[in-house]
């Protein structure tokens, strides 16, 4: 049995960064990834679809030029194109990543499923077929989500697609029906009915319930406006499949409908991917959902076990996973003592317009009890976004009262994650609204108008 100093379990955005820095800082290493090299992100996450997204936006401009003034006689989507595109982004990222481990002095690659057999030893089932042992005084476990499975009738007999298996499509779906109305099913119905699907989708609460409900409304009527057919407030009761033909039955505000397409696609959220490491012979305890729980520098109920990503439940984004690996970084070889406590939990729906969030909302400010006022400017009353045809959405932003000091912010408009990111960086500043209101920007960008959305506000 081979002996290291830290065992780092999937090859993410976390697991990769953290590897490679802990071999070079002198401990011996080893990675076990059972797919490939770059996790959900790189593979099939926001490099695949964010690329795809960009073919798009594409066909949007063009089939949409006349608004500009520009006249295009005919177009065509070559999917079989957009897809080889996606690939070739894909495999590039993938090989620099592996190629970064590769040569990593210090650290070994073992591809194959771990699971626990002890406390901190792991037996490796390679893909070879053979199975090796490895033990480490540090453990990290960074095997990510994957896409959860509803349990619907008739589910078991139609052949549904995931966000993962809906990159290997060849040819364009006719009628793509999206059980889901949150990141995944809105990026991937927009994306899809761009290039000329017809496209519906089915959400139980609100799209995007975890935000404000006129952020949902907005959206709403954004998917609709692009002519997407949304049903919210919606149960499925059945799904079926006859043929090429998958049927979902559904009940929505007390009435029956059925939904007729050609493809489905499930959107309805992640679970962990803990099932395979057999925790419990480590000691580990699962949360009912079957994530990782861990404390606030990000180690498990056992002592020298770390989790980082989403395997651990909470924010499931790629760029917390990155966080979470500095964290361990500055604690384990710095003697810090970082925690995950306080830190700006920023996000992107990359859908168009983007919606960038950062902080709390109206909603969670209100439950809390603070005193707030909230300023709102809608996108139509932005230069920038009048100059350049882009008008959707709003921007929003939630207000200490008294203070002025900035809690939150959404903005659903042309580059909404870049707009945000700039709120996110005067809020860790301890910027307030009425700095913002006067702060000079360069004219005439989308950030000038964070001048009039704070100017929205009243004494």
């Amino acid at each position: 049995m081979q002996k290291f100093d830290a065992i780092i379990i999937g090859a993410g955005q976390g697991g990769v960064p953290l590897a490679k820095k802990l071999a070079k800082a002198g401990w011996k290493t080893a990675i076990i990834e059972k797919r490939w090299i770059g996790g959900t992100c790189i593979n099939d996450g926001c490099t695949p679809t964010k690329a795809m997204i960009a073919c798009a936006e594409v066909a949007y401009t063009v089939a949409n030029s006349r608004q500009w003034g520009i006249t295009v006689p005919a177009y065509q989507v070559d999917f079989e194109k957009i897809v080889a595109r996606k690939n070739e982004i894909v495999s590039s990222f993938r090989d620099g990543a592996t190629k970064g481990l590769e040569k990593t002095d210090g650290l070994s690659i073992f591809y194959g499923t771990a699971s626990f057999s002890g406390p901190k030893t792991i037996d490796i089932k390679l893909r070879t077929g053979n199975t090796e042992t490895i033990s480490a005084g540090q453990v990290f476990i960074n095997t990510g989500a994957s896409p959860k499975i509803p349990d619907l009738p008739g589910l078991a007999q139609v052949p549904y697609l995931t966000n993962t298996t809906v990159l290997d499509l060849q040819v364009l779906p006719s009628h793509l029906i999206v059980l889901g109305g949150s990141y995944i099913g809105l990026e991937f119905g927009q994306l899809f009915r761009r290039l000329g699907t017809q496209v519906t989708i089915i959400e139980r609460s609100n799209l995007l319930k975890r935000e404000d409900d006129d952020v949902s409304a907005a959206m709403k009527k954004i998917m609709e406006g692009a002519g997407i057919t949304v049903h919210t407030g919606a149960t499925v009761k059945q799904v079926e499949a006859h043929g090429d033909v998958v049927r979902v039955v559904l009940n929505t505000h007390g009435e029956s409908k059925t939904i007729t397409g050609s493809h489905l696609l499930l959107a309805s959220g992640r679970v962990a991917q803990t099932k395979e490491l057999h925790v419990e012979n480590a000691g580990i305890t699962l949360d009912e959902k079957g994530f990782i729980p861990v404390n606030d520098q990000l180690e498990t109920s056992v002592a020298g076990i770390y989790a980082l990503g989403d395997v651990k439940g909470g924010p499931a984004f790629t760029h917390i996973s990155y966080n979470d690996h500095l964290i361990l970084l500055k604690n384990l070889l710095h003697k810090e003592q970082a925690t995950t406590s306080g830190r700006p939990v920023p996000y992107c729906v990359f859908t168009d317009p983007q919606l960038g969030r950062i902080g709390l909302t109206e909603k969670d400010a209100r439950e809390k009890g603070l005193e707030i006022q909230v300023a709102c400017l809608d996108m139509t009353k932005v230069a920038r976004a009048i100059e350049t045809g882009h008008t959707d959405g709003f921007m929003k932003a939630v207000v200490e009262k008294g203070s002025g000091k900035i809690l939150g912010a959404a903005i659903l408009g042309h580059n909404g994650g870049e707009i945000m990111s700039v709120l996110q960086i005067a809020m860790m500043a301890g910027m307030t609204a009425q700095q913002l209101r006067e702060m000079i920007f360069a004219h005439p960008l989308y950030t000038e108008s964070l001048n009039n959305l704070f100017m929205t506000i009243t004494d």
